[in-house]
């Protein structure tokens, strides 16, 4: 049997492939860039036509026509998030604007907790360098000023000194002007996406057709080089955020109950929202859902009531980390907490909010698909 040598393509084929694919994926991220604005609209149309194609793909044995599974499952989608804008986001607002309201509160009942703590063991005050600070001496006629271990602790960790408090207070002003214009912005890009989303469903498989009729085009070398790329991510990132938003609404039930268990019961609807939010965050979002529960817990019912708080949340993470996890993500995206904590920081830092919501499903692909090189797969139509 006479064998035969592998075709080596010559050395200048090899770089023009290679200089092609810079050419087209330098393309692509540019328009991305260009299109950055839109970024949020972009990613809540995604996941609204991710969730409602897979609903209509589930209806299909039980309703053939595909047009009315789409509009079935639109005016359910609709119908449920009508309801959580009627229901439960009044009550959030309200109990929102309570914690924010109190939240100085809240601030000085840490700072008796921690000054009784640091008198009764004062190896804490060697340990914590903001305990041995004093208050300023108070002028004759004026009030002495409030010394907050918690505040100092706080703006050491995040960088802030003593000598920015001017600017400490312009961020803060500037902070508060901007949350209205955000909350303008996401109410805005919530309506539209739910509108695009429906409408892309709607005629899915024709705009499927439409885009693989590029490859029958002179932008072919684009298609060809990026369509099994954006089709692996969208599915990756598609199953990622279905599995996590299962477990966020387990997540938010369990803590629902334990808060209600615990007597914390009038503050249900802000904790349990914090807490589906930040379920979307990996490892670091249990430590700022965690915040506001044992705030709200010392301030109303004492220390022993905020290590009750502390006991459920770890109960509630041991039962997401090794029973929700593995039956839902199962071997999907499953990646070592220590390299999850090193994306996040990276992430973040880079990316900011997006990095923390986008870090760790951007590098499961990078390494499951792109470095792998897995086999290309057929693309499946709901």
């Amino acid at each position: 049997m006479i064998k035969t040598n592998p075709v080596v393509p010559p050395p200048w084929d090899r770089i023009f492939q290679f200089g092609n694919r810079l050419l087209v994926w330098g393309i692509f991220f540019g328009v991305v860039f260009f299109l950055k604005s839109f970024f949020l609209l972009m990613f809540m149309t995604f996941v609204f036509a991710y969730i409602q194609t897979r609903s209509v793909r589930r209806l299909k044995p039980y309703i053939k026509h595909r047009s009315a599974r789409v509009f079935l499952v639109a005016f359910l989608f609709l119908g449920i998030m009508t309801g959580i804008g009627l229901f439960i986001v009044p009550e959030v607002k309200n109990q929102t604007e309570m914690f924010i309201g109190q939240f100085g509160t809240y601030v000085a009942r840490v700072d008796q907790e921690i000054i009784r703590i640091s008198k009764r063991y004062p190896v804490l005050t060697e340990a914590i360098p903001q305990l041995k600070e004093k208050p300023e001496t108070a002028e004759p006629g004026e009030t002495p000023a409030f010394f907050s271990p918690t505040t100092s602790i706080v703006q050491e960790i995040i960088g802030m000194g003593e000598d920015a408090e001017g600017t400490k207070i312009t961020h803060i002003f500037d902070t508060a002007q901007d949350i209205g214009k955000r909350l303008v912005a996401i109410a805005s890009a919530f309506l539209l996406a739910l509108l695009f989303s429906f409408l892309i469903v709607l005629d899915l498989p024709g705009l499927t057709e439409h885009v693989r009729s590029l490859e029958q085009t002179r932008l072919k070398f684009i298609y060809e080089e990026v369509s099994d790329g954006i089709y692996n991510f969208s599915r990756v990132l598609g199953q990622a955020f279905e599995a996590q938003f299962f477990i966020a609404l387990l997540n938010t039930f369990l803590t629902a109950v334990g808060i209600i268990i615990i007597g914390l019961g009038s503050h249900v609807a802000f904790l349990s929202m914090i807490v589906f939010l930040c379920s979307f965050i990996p490892v670091v979002g249990v430590f700022i859902s965690s915040v506001p529960i044992c705030l709200i817990a010392l301030q109303l019912m004492g220390l022993k009531s905020m290590f009750l708080a502390i006991i459920l949340i770890i109960i509630i993470h041991l039962i997401e980390g090794y029973i929700l996890n593995p039956r839902i993500y199962g071997s999907r995206m499953r990646i070592n907490p220590v390299i999850v904590l090193f994306i996040l920081t990276v992430a973040g830092k880079m990316f900011h909010v997006w990095g923390l919501i986008l870090g760790v499903p951007v590098f499961s692909y990078i390494f499951g698909h792109a470095i792998q090189n897995n086999p290309r797969q057929d693309k499946e139509l709901p």
